[in-house]
């Protein structure tokens, strides 16, 4: 009697795990690095914090960015962009000096626009433009837009200052301990608005 060879084993077929889509995963880690930026610095952001931060595996980061310089730039640009909407969208409004002015003084008192993390991001950028020609471009579209809103209501020479004066008083407001009463930036203000 002859016997039949058995059929050698079939593999075990593992079942499919459907595909985990992530649409959002590029941005998610964006807003991770700024947080990541705001918190440690650009000299302490690193690669884990930031994934760490968006609750991503490790390699999304070199999957989505070309090294750390290249995501730190995307991350800059995204809060510059950000920041730049609520900016415009602050000056709506504007329709008289007094208007600027206030406007003004609202923006630099941190009632409206950029919070304290976003503005701590900003002069990170700042620093780093200053060490990185590259993210040089990014401040200058960023001071441009800043600019051209306040050309809305003031010649370029006095926007250009008014703009100059935004950014020196929120930074001494954040690191001075007696930072200027809302009367004393109001007043500062308005020398800078009417001066010319």
């Amino acid at each position: 009697m002859t016997s039949v060879p058995a059929e050698p084993p079939r593999p075990l077929r593992r079942p499919q795990r459907p595909r985990r889509t992530d649409p959002q995963r590029k941005e998610r880690i964006l807003d991770a690095a700024i947080a990541v930026l705001a918190q440690h610095g650009v000299a302490g952001a690193t690669h884990r914090l930031i994934a760490a931060a968006a609750d991503v595996p490790l390699g999304s980061l070199t999957y989505h960015f070309d090294g750390l310089e290249d995501l730190r730039a995307q991350a800059f640009l995204r809060l510059s962009e950000r920041v730049a909407v609520s900016y415009e969208a602050h000056f709506a409004g504007v329709a008289t000096v007094d208007d600027l002015v206030e406007a003004v003084t609202e923006l630099i008192h941190g009632a409206v626009g950029a919070d304290a993390t976003e503005w701590s991001v900003t002069y990170e950028l700042d620093l780093a433009a200053l060490r990185d020609p590259a993210l040089r471009e990014i401040t200058e579209v960023w001071m441009r837009a800043s600019r051209a809103v306040l050309e809305r209501f003031v010649d370029p020479d006095t926007a250009r200052s008014l703009d100059a004066l935004i950014e020196g008083l929120v930074m001494h407001r954040m690191l001075s301990t007696a930072p200027a009463t809302r009367d004393q930036t109001r007043a500062a203000v308005r020398r800078a608005v009417t001066s010319s």
